[in-house]
Parts: structure tokens; C-alpha cells; sequence
């Protein structure tokens, strides 16, 4: 792979289906939810969602989508952004798509002024805590929804 060829594209007409198609490995589906469930939330939620596949060269391997500018806890002096989703196909992991996509989305958060990017995941060892540690990611000691939340400086 090379990351040349690695890019984030709008999800379109032309490419829902492809998007559609991304599905994760089995024993990951308890994990995250199906691209499709995050379109739809980025249909309810357009000023807030930013959904994107994660391309290599003109073959979809994944998606990502992030979220910019949420009041945290409903506290509207929290403002917070960072990723929401990320899913790469099952036969796509380990090549290095998913740190591209979470870097990018990090890049994208920074652009737009935040000082950190926040992440929520499963906790436990079948989740992806070691991934977002590897980037970067610190827990922040904050839980939402069940699930742990971390946070990436910028």
C-alpha cells in the first residue's frame, strides 16, 4: 500500500453502494455499527457528521465519519470534535487504513481549530483501545453511552 494512493472521498450516489458493501470482521460487528446506520445518523445529524470512505486509489477499503463542534453532556461550553465511526472492511485490516483514516479525520479536526480529537470505543480486550493508543490517544476517565472516551492532542 502505498499511502499516495490513500485518500477520503464524499459518499455519494455513485459510491453508496460501496460504502454499503464495507463490513468488518464477524467478531467486530458487536463493536461498531454498519456503515449504513451511520449514513442514516449523518442524515439526521448533516451539520454535525462528516462521512467519508477511505479510498485506495479508486477501491473502497473503509469509512470513517467524524463529528465537528457537539456540545459534550449537553454542556454547550464543551465543544467538542473527533471520530465517530470508523469501519474498514474485513479484508482490508492490519495494511495500515485505519490509521490513515483516524489521521486524517485528526488533521481535518485540527483545520478546523480544535486542540484535541476525541474518539469513543468499546472498552475491553476485544475493543480497539490499543489501536487509538497507539496514535495517540489518552483516556480521558469520561464514559458515554458505555462506551470509553479518549482524547488525541493536537
Amino acid at each position: 500500500m502505498s499511502t499516495a494512493s490513500l485518500r477520503l472521498a464524499q459518499v455519494t450516489g455513485d459510491n453508496l453502494d460501496a460504502a454499503c458493501a464495507i463490513s468488518v470482521r464477524a467478531d467486530q460487528q458487536h463493536l461498531v455499527s454498519p456503515v449504513v446506520k451511520s449514513l442514516a445518523e449523518a442524515y439526521v445529524h448533516p451539520t454535525a457528521a462528516w462521512p467519508r470512505l477511505v479510498l485506495d486509489g479508486d477501491r473502497a477499503v473503509g469509512f470513517v465519519m467524524a463529528f465537528f463542534d457537539v456540545a459534550w453532556d449537553d454542556d454547550p461550553h464543551d465543544v467538542r470534535s473527533g471520530l465517530w465511526r470508523l469501519n474498514i472492511a474485513a479484508a482490508e485490516q492490519g495494511k495500515g487504513y485505519g490509521r490513515f483514516a483516524v489521521l486524517a479525520v485528526a488533521q481535518e479536526v485540527r483545520r478546523r481549530g480544535a486542540k484535541h480529537a476525541y474518539v469513543t470505543y468499546h472498552p475491553g480486550p476485544d475493543g480497539p483501545e490499543g489501536f487509538y493508543a497507539g496514535l495517540g490517544f489518552r483516556r480521558t476517565g469520561e464514559s458515554s453511552g458505555g462506551q470509553a472516551v479518549a482524547a488525541l492532542a493536537l
